[in-house]
């Protein structure tokens, strides 16, 4: 039987401590249907007695505390609410066991901003992960050493895993039903749930709003054009002469500021910008196209898919209801 940790977090969200709680007592539920052992134990593990989660909405109490826990198969670090820094702050004591359980062999899986905890062990050095879209930029800026790919729905490398945004921690909790029981009992659980088993790619939920939590105010004038002037030709020194500063002095500080380049950032704001018109307008997909400034439909097409994980069209019958 496989022993599961789910950690009692402090700003835990609720929703992610009972669904996971549910779903594997479902699973459980299916295995003794068909005369078959239960395949999953699963503890609520936390640091004291008495957790209070969701700006003490909601009181937790762990079924075993953290140091009576000599060993589990697998831990579920939970999302958290509100800033992801702050609470990775608030359950710090959660690394060392983390790691130690880790090291005994155990998995360790994150959901949402639970990366940033994760992170916080130094396990995922090195190594792939994903989290929520709005949190992608933060997560880079602090853990460059982890290679984020935050347009996958879940990751899972060397006993360590990872999902992306809210509710793809479904798809994470479905990956471990598979691998654990079967195929066929984990297509059977995302027919319960009504889940998309095979998703594997979050990039169309992304919303670029730009990267503006830097205190460098040349550079986000430089933002603000780029956003108001996005539909003509833009190019980098036309853009560093409106900033008054030298090209290269210009890209420096941008790609500092940002993390990203100053071409990658204009693409990403006209890709927004289409992606918006493709949600509520009636205009085609070349009208579109010109109008954010992009002249080739095939070069529009390649970029707007590599960002949105989907061609133009399939996002517009994805989202437009007209």
């Amino acid at each position: 039987m496989i022993d599961v940790s789910i950690l009692a977090l402090h700003n835990a969200v609720p929703a992610a401590i009972a669904d996971t709680s549910y779903l594997f007592h479902i699973v459980n539920g299916f295995l003794e249907e068909s005369g078959k052992t239960p395949a999953f134990h699963v503890r609520l593990v936390g640091i004291t007695d008495n957790v209070k989660i969701s700006n003490r909405l909601f009181h937790i109490r762990p079924d075993v505390l953290l140091g009576d826990v000599a060993y589990t198969d697998l831990v579920i670090i939970p999302s958290m609410t509100g800033d992801a820094l702050a609470g990775t702050y608030l359950n710090k004591d959660y690394a060392p066991w983390i790691s130690a359980q880790y090291k005994n062999g155990a998995e360790v899986a994150s959901m949402c901003s639970g990366a940033f905890l994760l992170a916080y062990t130094g396990l995922l050095r090195g190594k792939e992960c994903t989290t929520h879209w709005a949190y992608a930029n933060e997560f880079r800026y602090y853990y460059p050493d982890i290679k984020l790919v935050d347009e996958k729905v879940i990751t899972h490398q060397n006993g360590l895993c990872s999902s992306g945004g809210n509710n793809a921690y479904w798809n994470l909790l479905l990956y471990f039903v598979e691998k654990y029981t079967s195929r066929e009992l984990a297509i059977r659980t995302a027919k319960f749930f009504v889940i998309d088993l095979d998703r594997k790619d979050q990039s169309p939920f992304i919303i670029f709003t730009g990267q503006k939590n830097h205190k460098d105010l040349l550079i986000k004038r430089a933002q603000e054009y780029i956003e108001q002037n996005y539909a003509g030709k833009l190019n980098v020194e036309q853009i560093a002469q409106t900033a008054n500063i030298t090209r290269r002095t210009f890209e420096r500080r941008f790609i500092k500021a940002t993390r990203n380049t100053v071409a990658e950032y204009i693409r990403l704001v006209k890709i927004e910008a289409a992606k918006k018109q493709l949600e509520i307008s009636r205009k085609s997909v070349s009208e579109v196209m010109y109008e954010i400034g992009y002249a080739d439909i095939k070069n529009f097409r390649d970029v707007f898919k590599r960002i949105a994980g989907m061609t133009p069209n399939d996002y517009r019958n994805k989202y437009n209801r007209e």
